[in-house]
């Protein structure tokens, strides 16, 4: 039996309305706003900052999409060379987002974003344009800061002189290892020669071969004989944090009691290790100079718009900061250079872990803290110091290679400054006033 045709015109109807409706919503969804966010973070540390995002999101209407990688560098120029760069990039190099600002890429922060550019994390410096003009902007704002001239160890194991002691070596860390080795030498020449001398050097002023430079490098190799000559090669195939097998902190392991590592690493141990600063733990460092090398991952944008800078003043924002430390165990919040979000988050959130609290306590009491210099280096004399730091533990004692090691750099440093490789001169500060985080 045949429906009547006043039905079927009604059913058909019906099905055409549905059809238009649903497509009208996939229309929406496609419209809603769409950004991508490049970023240091991956293997579950990427967890509390997109839910930060979500939070985000939750408040302006916008879509956030989140790409992690710890090969950062190679992502970027990669993307920006096909014409496809991320609405904004988290990236933890000062002098490598100079360079992305000087050939225009990365975009210089309108007035009411550039109050966030918290020194000594975001410093302004002037870039010239097409018509030979130079403007003086900030070009980034941090996002996440950390803190370095620290060692982690185990109860009883607090002293410089403390017996049978063996340091924590990982120099592995996918395209950029090495760095764990340069901050070695960052630290030890700023704790021994004073934050002026460190930041003369980081901005390409102070010779690598010879005088302060060559000292610290002589005086890890000094450190690094406590430890036996295999420690130092080792450390070339073993990674920075991870034991394999799913467990991480090279603490965690049974062949080192120290470790010379910045304060993110604290999210792998319990309260058992806890952090001091370096010149606790090497012998005849100044006990009380009190400075402190830092570190941070910088947000800049890459494709301009409304949305792009909407959302560095919202990952800058009390809240976002709040849902991030919120999102996070207690042994990963985030710290903030701003002191805006409070140390707990919001009412609901646990008190901050004791080496978190530790390590507010170094930050907030420091005379001067330091961008990581070879961070705010020409990303080439960066990856140079990186290569450098793996051919001298090779053979640290080897006083004949460690002057051609320096030979090189110092070459490679001439070369960068006759080429103005070097535009930031302010790597040091004091305390902006509470770093807090948990």
């Amino acid at each position: 039996m045949k429906a009547p045709y006043g039905l079927f015109r009604s059913v058909l109807a019906g099905v055409l309305l549905a059809g238009a409706a649903v497509v009208s919503a996939g229309c929406a969804a496609e419209e809603k706003p769409t950004l991508v966010v490049l970023g240091p973070w991956t293997d579950g540390e990427e967890i509390p900052f997109k839910a930060a995002l979500a939070k985000i999101g939750e408040r302006t209407g916008r879509h956030y999409v989140y790409e992690g990688t710890r090969s950062l560098r190679e992502t970027l120029v990669a993307q920006l060379r096909t014409d496809a760069p991320p609405d904004v990039a988290i990236l933890n190099g000062t002098g490598e987002l100079a360079e992305y600002a000087l050939d225009g890429d990365a975009q210089p922060l309108p007035p009411d974003v550039e109050n966030e550019a918290i020194g000594p994390w975001a410093p302004r410096f002037p870039v010239t344009d097409n018509d030979g003009d130079a403007d003086v902007h900030a070009y980034w704002v941090p996002v996440r800061v950390d803190l370095k001239s620290i060692v982690w160890s185990k109860a009883g194991e607090e002293q410089a002189d403390a017996e049978e002691a063996v340091w924590c070596l990982g120099m592995a860390s996918g395209a950029t290892s090495g760095w764990p080795g340069t901050d070695w030498i960052e630290d030890l020449l700023l704790q021994r020669h004073g934050y002026e001398v460190y930041e003369k050097w980081a901005t390409g002023n102070q010779a690598w071969d010879r005088g302060p430079v060559k000292e610290a490098w002589q005086e890890w190799a000094a450190v690094l004989a406590t430890d036996g000559t295999a420690n130092g090669l080792n450390s070339l195939t073993r990674h920075f944090e991870s034991l394999g097998a799913g467990r991480y902190g090279l603490l965690n392991g049974k062949d080192c009691t120290r470790e010379h590592q910045g304060s993110f690493i604290r999210r792998h141990y319990g309260l058992d290790v806890t952090p001091a600063p370096t010149a606790n733990f090497v012998a005849g460092l100044p006990a009380d100079r009190n400075v402190f090398e830092v570190s941070g991952d910088m947000a800049a944008v890459f494709k301009p718009s409304d949305a792009a800078w909407e959302l560095l003043l919202e990952l800058t924002s009390p809240r976002a900061q709040a849902d991030w430390v919120e999102a996070a165990d207690p042994g990963e919040r985030p710290y903030f250079p701003s002191g805006a979000a409070g140390i707990t988050g919001t009412a609901g959130t646990s008190a901050p872990t004791g080496a978190s609290a530790a390590v507010l306590r170094m930050f907030n009491n420091a005379d001067q803290i330091c961008f990581d210099a070879s961070d705010a280096m020409p990303s080439t004399l960066r990856g140079a110091f990186q290569r450098a730091v793996l051919q001298f533990l090779e053979k640290p004692q080897d006083t004949v290679a460690l002057d051609d090691l320096l030979g090189q750099l110092e070459a490679e440093r001439l070369l960068q400054r006759r080429a103005g490789a070097f535009v930031l001169d302010d790597l040091c500060e004091e305390p902006p006033g509470g770093v807090p985080g948990g």
